[in-house]
């Protein structure tokens, strides 16, 4: 581990942090430096390198902090990655406008196309990032029909709920009455577990599964699971202004994360993914 930071033999502690439901999370200390060490079993080593892919991204992207990746890779059994440490704490005010505007800027960015160069994982499910015909079709055939055979396929919906959402998927162009908008760079799990200010009161956000899509995918999750504040939106829309269709939008792209909760944990998600099933097939 010295090797790996680049400096000499110190002694090293481990603290047990929280850090999600998938990976052990540790504070290392090395010497006076703090580290935050991920752990998992060596075959999910994959999930690390597109972690460690997507806080790549958006640190290139410029706009939205993320924590310095260190390092990744395995040791014996264990797969493990290596950020750098932050003192968090939940989004203020102050750190929720710069939020909003930091993440309007980035969704600014047309990013063609639709996809991303690997696939990578939203929670611990595979998210498939080919490039598909169209934004349509791209949330159609790599988003909400996976997600939908994976529950279908182990009983959790019903083949009536199943029909229903096929209805919906061959109309997914209804929803784009004026066309999708432009692809940007996406977070692509930014609930409010994965967005905090730093001790400075700058906005970080972590735990990505970044592609290239439309920006109201990211903010679907966002007011899904909550968490943001007012001053958040309040600033995102001064840049970008609500476009039309973007609350039928909202559900369908909140059914692709309800779906991912269906087949991750069951229970009170599967009459969450059939209500909003039934009411993206309602007519308009």
């Amino acid at each position: 581990m010295q090797k790996l930071l680049g400096r000499p033999a110190a002694p090293l502690r481990l603290a047990a942090v929280g850090g999600g439901c998938i990976h052990r999370s540790f504070r290392l200390q090395v010497g006076g430096d703090a580290y935050f060490l991920k752990c998992n079993d060596a075959a999910r080593q994959d999930l690390f390198a597109a972690e460690a892919d997507g806080l790549q991204a958006l640190a290139d992207a410029g706009h939205v902090r993320v924590p310095a990746t260190l390092g990744q890779g395995v040791h014996g059994g264990t797969a493990w990655l290596l950020l750098e440490w932050l003192e968090l704490a939940p989004l203020g005010a102050g750190a929720a406008v710069q939020l909003g505007e930091a993440l309007a800027a980035q969704h600014a960015e047309v990013r063609d196309p639709c996809g991303w160069h690997r696939d990578n994982f939203i929670g611990a499910s595979v998210q498939q990032n080919r490039p598909a015909a169209d934004w349509p079709a791209f949330f159609r055939e790599r988003r909400l029909a996976p997600q939908l055979q994976w529950a279908l396929s182990a009983g959790l919906l019903s083949a009536s709920t199943g029909r229903t959402a096929e209805t919906v998927l061959r109309g997914i162009e209804r929803f784009f009455p004026d066309g999708p908008a432009p692809p940007a760079l996406l977070h692509g799990d930014l609930w409010g577990g994965n967005a905090a200010q730093d001790a400075a009161g700058r906005p970080v956000v972590f735990d990505p599964a970044v592609y290239c899509g439309d920006p109201e995918t990211d903010l679907a999750m966002m007011d899904l699971f909550g968490g943001f504040p007012a001053a958040f939106w309040s600033a995102y829309h001064a840049v970008h202004p609500r476009r039309p269709g973007c609350e039928r939008r909202r559900t369908l792209y909140q059914l692709y994360h309800v779906l991912n909760h269906v087949n991750l944990f069951g229970g009170g998600y599967v009459a969450q993914a059939g209500r909003l099933i039934d009411k993206l097939a309602e007519p308009r």
